[in-house]
């Protein structure tokens, strides 16, 4: 496979590395419209081409597949212009900034008969896909109830960097520079967990998101401090169990985190990942009337990347799929106008409970 990079900020350093590591991946060129940084890239990872705009890359064509590392505003015409010239392509999250962008997007793939994948990183962490596989082998019974969380806490630490002075985290906190926010931005990440590791799609979700003062006036420089910081969800799956999910860059504490916990009428299981590594946990059986959990040993998993570049060999379509971004795009706008549409809201005041304008007040 000849793959070409196309956007080379931060994150497209990992695509390259771990794209360079797999047999039969060639990468050709780099693409970028910030000429300094795309030389640079291309240096660093030893790419023989660069080119400062797709329809240049394009138009020299020799090439299989494309890895879009471009910010969440650009993917939907980039990746259309790449499927209509008839390329693979191996997509960031989320697909497009709205449900129906990503739609037509999954249309247009499906049309194209290419090979189409989008990177939701986390199906890279082992213990999820043994979760999955335990639950849809009934091993903690029927699914009752779950929750799910995503902490960060870059906007109370400096651990990846000072996010009031770089780039790469201002544009993720500005809706005109492209973000929807912790909902958009690692939302569609917790989704997938859950989804996935439950083995159950949503079939209805509401949520209320939270924007909080970062900075005089919520501006620093060229950037609008607009877009949401944390969100809580509640939502119910097809296969019936409820829970609630929930995500923020204020958590305190904690890096990166990601945690499952799926409660079946038979037992329970957990799934955390962490910078430091993943576990998986389950409570079934005679463990469940002391409340026992035991950890499970799990071996590793092909990496999204490697899953792509073997689907790109065999013309065998692998997940997750345009589609599935789509369907989980569709819930994080759903999401985002629910918390929009709120009526009221309920305020504790002097032992009295207030909802708003029209609504019932009672002690």
């Amino acid at each position: 496979m000849k793959l070409i990079i196309l956007g080379t900020g931060w994150w497209a350093n990992t695509h390259a590395t771990r794209f360079s590591e797999i047999a039969g991946v060639e990468i050709v060129a780099a693409v970028d419209s910030d000429d300094v940084r795309l030389r640079a890239f291309a240096a660093r990872h030893n790419i023989p081409l660069t080119f400062n705009s797709l329809e240049d890359a394009l138009a020299w064509g020799e090439f299989d597949a494309a890895t879009n590392v471009t910010p969440d505003r650009v993917h939907y015409a980039t990746t259309l212009a790449l499927l209509a010239a008839g390329k693979h392509v191996f997509c960031e999250k989320p697909l497009a900034e709205n449900f129906a962008q990503a739609a037509e997007m999954a249309d247009a793939a499906e049309r194209s008969k290419q090979m189409t994948m989008v990177n939701l990183t986390y199906r890279n962490v082992a213990p999820l896909q043994k979760a999955r596989e335990m639950v849809l082998n009934g091993d903690i019974g029927q699914i009752r109830h779950f929750e799910a969380s995503y902490l960060q806490s870059w906007l109370v630490s400096k651990a990846w960097g000072d996010w009031t002075t770089q780039p790469q985290w201002l544009w993720r906190l500005s809706s005109k520079h492209g973000s929807n926010g912790v909902l958009g931005d690692v939302g569609i990440h917790i989704l997938d967990f859950v989804v996935y590791g439950a083995g159950s799609d949503i079939k209805t979700a509401a949520a209320q998101l939270k924007t909080f003062e970062k900075a005089p006036g919520n501006r620093i420089g060229e950037y609008e401090l607009d877009a949401n910081d944390s969100f809580v969800m509640m939502a119910e799956l097809q296969n019936g169990a409820l829970g609630v999910i929930h995500a923020s860059r204020w958590a305190t504490g904690h890096l990166n985190e990601l945690r499952l916990r799926v409660h079946g009428d038979r037992g329970a299981i957990e799934v955390t990942d962490t910078p430091n590594g993943a576990t998986l946990r389950i409570c079934a059986g005679a463990d469940a009337d002391k409340a026992i959990w035991r950890r499970v040993q799990v071996e590793p998993v092909a990496t999204n990347f490697e899953r792509f570049a073997e689907a790109v060999r065999t013309g065998v379509g692998q997940e997750p799929s345009f589609r599935h971004a789509a369907n989980l795009q569709e819930v994080i706008d759903h999401a985002r106008n629910s918390a929009a549409s709120l009526p009221s809201r309920i305020i504790a005041k002097s032992g009295q409970y207030d909802t708003g304008a029209g609504g019932e007040r009672r002690r």
